[in-house]
Parts: structure tokens; C-alpha cells; sequence
């Protein structure tokens, strides 16, 4: 049995990873730890929690006594680093919670995890040689793009928020892990995920709560901003093959190819909903889409150019964004209990 540390595994992207990975692979166990702040959500891994290969422990990634201790009682032989905090707004107006996870609490998981299985500098104790820290972070790293080009790995990195400038530190430091010590390590930098289990905040997640509660639809600025939006099960096929079989020290960059605005992601779910769920007037929901101030330091454009890991590693995301968008509306309609 294979003990494997997932950290941030309540929230959105963790709660699909573990099951998934828990299914394909069941010679695994994994224990996930996440201070479930708002984001994380227990609920979320209702389906697993019973599960013989599944722990949960409640803690902090920056408590290194917690992290050292549950090393010790589980020998790892991974780590899948999830844990961060996300929201950009809240990282505009609270930048220090970032800092402090998304910056000191991936140092604590490397620091421990080195010291773990390494005995010096460049070389593994015997019993943890191939042992891997998958560290998960985001295209927003690179800054913003114009209307052309798109996100590599070898973009120079320019963050423009609180939270995109936490994560580009996060993503140094474990660079500077496998230059330094040798450690064994892969970064997956993701374009904007969408799917079962998003927090309530997120742009979908709102415009189908919105939508249904017969709210206004709030859109930031004119609704030109694009994503590369990316399934969320196809990120997690990502990043177990990244994790199994990408090259030490190297980043790996996983997008869905599915540009897309603001104003037709509204417009799509409001289209979707116009059929499942009908106005009682009528009306579309369309007429709710409603635009806001924009936020501060808006990137106008992210779009990631997968090649390396479709070419290297055979990786390819199976929805198109329409296919995707459709279950995730319908996911959420089961959760807000409009459909059964």
C-alpha cells in the first residue's frame, strides 16, 4: 500500500482528485489534510469517506509539527499539493492569508518532505527513493496575454494579484528544492477549472445560482475577459499521469484548448437553464446578466498552449467546453435542489 499525502483535498479540485484517484488506483492510500476554511468543504467527499484507503485530518500546512507527525506515522511517498488560497478578490482585499499558505505553507510540505526522505543534499534515503512532490498551481502566474499568443512553460512569469504573486513564490520555491537539493519534484500549472464541487464564489457556480434565485447576474467590466477553461476531471487525469510520469525538476502546463469570454459563458449556462429550468414568465435568463465595476488588475486574457504534456505524456482533455458546461449545469441544479 502506497501512502500518499493530498493537502487541500476538501476543496474543489481535491474533492474530484481523490476519488478519481482512489478508483484508478487502489493499491494507494491517501491521507488528505485541509484546515477546511471556507472553501473546503467536507460534503464534498461525502462519496469516499468511508473508504478503507481514505483518511481525513483536519490541520494547517503551515503547522509543521502537524505536517512532521503525519510524515513520521505514514512514511509518504508522495505529496499532491492542492492547498492554497485561491479567490482573487479576497486576495486583493486580504493579501496576508495568501502569503502565508500559498508561500510558507509550500515551503513547510517541501522543508518536511526533504528532510524526510533525504539523507543530503542530491541524494534519497534508500527506502524513499522515488518518492515525488506534485505541486499544483495556476496559469495566472504568467500574467495576462493580448489578444494573441499563448501561455508555455518557458513564459517569463508576471503576476498581477495578491494571489497570482503568492503562487509564482510557491511555484520558486519548489524549483529551487530540485536545484538545491535534488528533490524530486513536477509543477502543473492549470487554466481556469470548472465542474462538480466548485465553491459557490466561483463565476459559474454563480451564474447558475444567480440565474435560478431570479438575481441579477453580475459580470465584471464589459465581459471581454477570456479563460481557457478546463474540465475538472480532465485536470485530474493531468495530474496523476504528471505525477506518475513527468520528468523531475520539469513544469508542465494543462489547459483545455476552450477559450472562452465572460459574456458567452453567462449567455451558454443562461441558454442551458432556458431549456432544463424555464422562467415562469417566459423570458430568458439572459435578461439578468448584469455588468458591474470591473476588478482591479482584471487580466484581460489567459490561454495555455498544452503541447508538452499532450506530446510527452499523451495527455488530452476529453470534454470540449459545451459537453463540460452541460454537466456541470446540471450538477449544480441537483445541488440547489431545482431538479432531483
Amino acid at each position: 500500500m502506497k501512502n500518499i499525502l493530498v493537502t487541500g483535498g476538501a476543496g474543489f479540485i481535491g474533492a474530484n482528485f481523490i476519488p478519481y484517484m482512489l478508483n484508478q488506483n487502489p493499491e494507494t492510500h491517501i491521507v488528505n489534510i485541509d484546515k477546511l476554511t471556507y472553501a473546503g468543504d467536507l460534503a464534498n467527499l461525502e462519496e469516499i469517506e468511508n473508504h478503507k484507503n481514505y483518511t481525513f485530518v483536519k490541520g494547517d500546512i503551515c503547522d509543521r509539527e502537524c505536517v512532521e507527525k503525519l510524515f513520521k506515522e505514514y512514511n509518504f511517498e508522495g505529496v499532491i499539493h492542492f492547498a492554497a488560497e485561491s479567490h482573487v478578490d479576497n486576495s486583493i482585499s486580504s493579501p496576508d492569508e495568501f502569503i502565508r499558505t500559498n508561500v510558507f505553507g509550500t515551503f513547510v510540505l517541501l522543508d518536511v518532505a526533504r528532510n524526510h526522505w533525504m539523507k543530503s543534499p542530491h541524494e534519497y534515503k534508500d527506502q524513499y527513493k522515488g518518492c515525488r512532490f506534485h505541486h499544483i498551481s495556476t496559469d495566472e502566474v504568467y500574467g495576462t496575454l493580448g489578444e494573441t499568443g499563448l501561455f508555455m512553460e518557458t513564459t517569463p512569469y508576471a503576476p498581477n494579484s495578491p494571489y497570482s504573486a503568492s503562487k509564482a513564490s510557491s511555484d520558486f520555491i519548489v524549483r529551487s528544492y530540485f536545484h538545491t537539493y535534488g528533490m524530486n519534484v513536477v509543477t502543473t500549472n492549470c487554466s481556469n477549472n470548472y465542474g462538480p464541487k466548485q465553491h459557490d464564489e466561483k463565476l459559474i457556480p454563480t451564474i447558475i445560482r444567480k440565474a435560478v434565485a431570479e438575481e441579477e447576474i453580475p459580470i465584471y467590466g464589459d465581459g471581454k475577459n477570456i479563460r481557457d477553461w478546463l474540465y475538472v476531471i480532465d485536470h485530474c487525469k493531468g495530474i496523476e499521469l504528471v505525477y506518475k510520469k513527468g520528468v523531475s525538476g520539469e513544469t508542465y502546463n494543462i489547459g483545455g484548448r476552450n477559450e472562452r469570454n465572460n459574456n458567452y459563458i453567462a449567455s451558454k449556462i443562461c441558454e442551458i437553464l432556458d431549456k432544463s429550468v424555464p422562467r415562469k414568465d417566459g423570458n430568458s435568463f439572459k435578461e439578468l446578466i448584469t455588468y458591474v465595476k470591473d476588478r482591479p488588475g482584471h487580466d484581460l486574457r489567459y490561454a495555455i498552449d498544452a503541447s508538452k504534456i499532450e506530446n510527452e505524456l499523451g495527455w488530452k482533455a476529453d470534454e470540449n467546453f459545451e459537453t463540460g458546461i452541460e454537466k456541470t449545469v446540471a450538477w449544480y441544479l441537483k445541488k440547489y435542489k431545482i431538479i432531483s
